[in-house]
């Protein structure tokens, strides 16, 4: 069997093929709430990375960024992309990183950065999928196969995550029903 960059083998390349030519992962969102900006440390082949993510107000994933530094210059280049693809929200949740905070006044939103103990819990919960799948991957290998993972893998998630805790069984049910339904129809294309 042909191995390939995603997901292993040549039919893994051709779902990630298809769903980039459906514009599953790049949706036009505009934040009216908040955005909730995180990173996390990734490691490739012994390396340390970084994994930037935006998260929008709802927990949905809206962008992904890989980089090899921590800095200001990665910060705002993370930042400036999440906002030219998905718009400027109200508030602006961080942690405490001083990157964060030397990107925003650059680019003229530090008035619009909130940080505090709790508040970004939404996009620190928003790496414990991506975190069980690294696990079930062993780890990464090159940042181009990571940068690829996330950006599908954050979609399909977005996608079957109901947040089943606001819905009552049956309306549950029905929602999970039509997402799969959703989903074999994009496949079957």
């Amino acid at each position: 069997m042909k191995r390939s960059g995603f997901g292993g083998t040549a039919s893994g390349q051709c779902l990630h093929q298809r769903l980039l030519g459906k514009d599953v992962t790049r949706r036009a969102v505009i934040l009216i709430g908040s955005g909730h900006f995180d990173e996390v440390f990734v490691k490739i082949n012994g390396e340390r990375h970084y994994l930037w993510r935006a998260v929008d107000h709802e927990g949905e994933v809206l962008e992904s960024y890989v980089s090899k530094r921590r800095d200001r210059k990665a910060a705002l280049k993370f930042i400036r992309k999440s906002m030219k693809r998905n718009g400027q929200p109200k508030i602006i949740v961080t942690d405490k990183l001083r990157s964060y905070r030397a990107a925003m006044m650059i680019i003229g939103n530090a008035d619009r950065q909130e940080t505090g103990r709790w508040l970004n819990n939404r996009a620190e919960n928003s790496h414990l999928p991506f975190r069980r799948r690294e696990r079930a991957m062993l780890r990464f290998r090159r940042a181009k196969t990571l940068q690829k993972l996330v950006s599908i893998h954050a979609s399909i998630q977005n996608h079957f995550n109901q947040e089943r805790h606001l819905y009552s069984r049956i309306n549950f049910k029905l929602n999970r029903a039509a997402a799969l339904a959703e989903w074999r129809q994009l496949l079957s294309a």
